[in-house]
């Protein structure tokens, strides 16, 4: 029972050596220990542990990640949002590791010299710890990509990574180093000292290192045309919200006031000779959720400052589908000088549930009736791609930076910038727009685009596509970013190759957890600590 209580505060504290790695802490290297420390506990010390403890240990320490990192969660609905969300999430850090304690088993166990075993105990733990992030990322209604690997990396030196293999492969570089610190660790600690085993996991810091430079000198993707790496200089408006929390959405009006008076006062100031003209101005998520489109007067302001201005507006709003109370979340490139102002258009895609839309909606409604505040909103069926007075911007609507494919279709499809249109009101000043911004980075390095975030309520910001972040906004006050970016031919590796690198990664793990259970059931004499 001693030890496993060990085991148990030992998982917790993985879990939140994990945690600390993301905003408001930010501690890059607190990831790679974490993922050492868990494999610290759920390796074997005589016999291997059983499937259910590992599920334990793995639980344990999802359950102390999630909940730090986000509460927020529960910030004006109830701490009861936080705690379920992290219950959920934790039981996918259970199966990984209910299956990491069988192939720890196998590359591990005490009398197990082997090189090569130990190396592959290593990727195995790292490919099961990239299918289980893809599965909570994808499954069930979506998934839930927050708290991947590679969205703490953002100051950390592997970060090139992400232009090879994006964000699958970042993370399961930073899961191979914490596991092959933990496996050096438990080697070492033998009296028998198999140096061999040690002496192979070398390898992961020197592949590591050599696709790092090779990230550093893969060539930038060509122009899709002769205008393509013409200078684009754009407005970003922070337009503020009157009050804090969900009552925002009560202050519609006063919102769309707020951008109209910000942007009233950049044309004045371009007016003026202060600022330069814009190519483009991009307003936040919410922005106007009084329909432009239906309400003539909204329209009509939003069309005279285009004009003013003399570009267009990019415009998040929320637009009724004419069915119930369904509606879309959208962003609109809105010219005022137009015929039609409407010249493009991007439905959010990846809407999120109990927020966006309520799955198994009357039940919950019944039980709890905060659930009401639920929207009713439906997914678009776009590529995020849309054309704004000739440039081709991508936009991923605040929670749709944290899926890979809402990034890379559009850039794929020959965005030259990518905007993130967000509202984060709703969270105060939570730690959750910090770790936005951490994901927006990752995404610029992912696919060398400059990525310009537009927030109501802050933080905006303006991110090079290196990942540095140029400009940056204070929170809950109104600000406009001018910015010219180089909108360049953007892409890299990852964006060519798509979902491959995560489908290998996956494919790393689930191999070597088989191999593991075959080699575990030929092995006779296999016995399980009373765990």
């Amino acid at each position: 029972m001693r030890g496993l209580l060990t085991r148990l505060a030992g998982a917790a504290g993985a879990g939140a050596l994990l945690a600390v790695s993301f905003p408001p802490v930010g501690l890059w290297w607190a990831s790679l220990l974490g993922i050492a420390l868990l494999v610290v506990v759920l390796s074997p010390l005589r016999r291997p542990l059983r499937a259910r403890t590992g599920a334990l240990l793995g639980f344990v320490a999802g359950l102390v990640f999630f909940l730090i990192l986000v509460p927020w969660v529960g910030l004006y609905v109830g701490a009861y949002a936080a705690w379920g969300l992290a219950v959920v999430e934790a039981l996918y850090v259970a199966a990984f590791g209910a299956g990491a304690v069988v192939i720890l088993a196998w590359g591990v166990a005490p009398g197990s010299r082997t090189g090569p075993r130990a190396l592959g105990a290593v990727a195995g733990v790292a490919g099961w710890w990239s299918a289980w992030e893809w599965i909570r990322s994808s499954w069930p209604w979506g998934g839930f990509p927050w708290g991947r690997l590679a969205f703490g990396q953002a100051d950390g030196p592997l970060l090139p990574l992400a232009s090879l293999g994006g964000t699958p492969l970042l993370g399961f570089a930073v899961a191979a180093a914490g596991a092959a610190l933990a496996v050096a660790g438990l080697l070492l600690s033998r009296r028998d000292r198999p140096v061999r085993g040690v002496a192979a996991l070398l390898a992961v810091p020197v592949v590591t290192a050599g696709l790092v430079a090779a990230a550093g000198i893969e060539p930038a993707a060509a122009p899709a045309d002769g205008d393509a790496g013409d200078p684009v200089d754009v407005a970003v408006v922070q337009g503020n919200v009157p009050r804090l929390g969900l009552d925002y959405n009560a202050q519609r009006r006063a919102v769309l006031d707020n951008h109209l008076s910000v942007t009233a006062d950049l044309a004045d100031s371009i007016d003026e000779g202060e600022r330069d003209r814009p190519d483009l101005v991009l307003w936040p998520e919410n922005a106007s959720d009084i329909s432009p489109l239906h309400d003539r007067r909204a329209g009509v302001q939003i069309s005279e400052l285009s004009r003013r201005v003399g570009a267009p507006i990019l415009v998040g709003t929320v637009l009724p589908t004419g069915e119930g109370r369904e509606a879309t979340n959208s962003y609109l490139v809105w010219d005022g000088a137009a015929d039609d102002p409407v010249v493009d258009r991007h439905d959010k895609r990846y809407i999120q549930p109990f927020g966006e839309w309520l799955p198994l909606r009357e039940p919950l409604e019944a039980l709890f009736p905060v659930a009401r505040t639920a929207g009713h909103f439906v997914p678009g069926d776009g590529n995020g791609l849309v054309d704004a007075a000739g440039v081709g911007v991508g936009v991923a609507i605040c929670f749709e930076i944290a899926f890979d494919a809402a990034a890379r279709e559009p850039v794929s499809h020959g965005a030259q910038i990518l905007a993130v249109p967000t509202n984060n009101a709703t969270f105060g000043r939570s730690p959750m727009t910090y770790q936005q911004l951490a994901m927006s980075r990752v995404r610029a390095v992912e696919h060398r685009i400059p990525v310009l975030i537009s927030a109501t309520s802050g933080v905006s910001a303006v991110i090079a596509p290196d990942g540095h972040v140029q400009q940056e906004t204070g929170i809950f006050e109104p600000a406009v970013l001018t910015t010219t970016v180089d909108a360049a031919g953007a892409g890299t590796m990852a964006t060519r190759l798509g979902g491959m690198p995560q489908f290998l990664t996956c494919l790393i793990g689930f191999t070597t957890l088989a191999w593991a259970l075959i080699r575990s059931r030929a092995r006779p004499g296999n016995d399980h600590e009373e765990m």
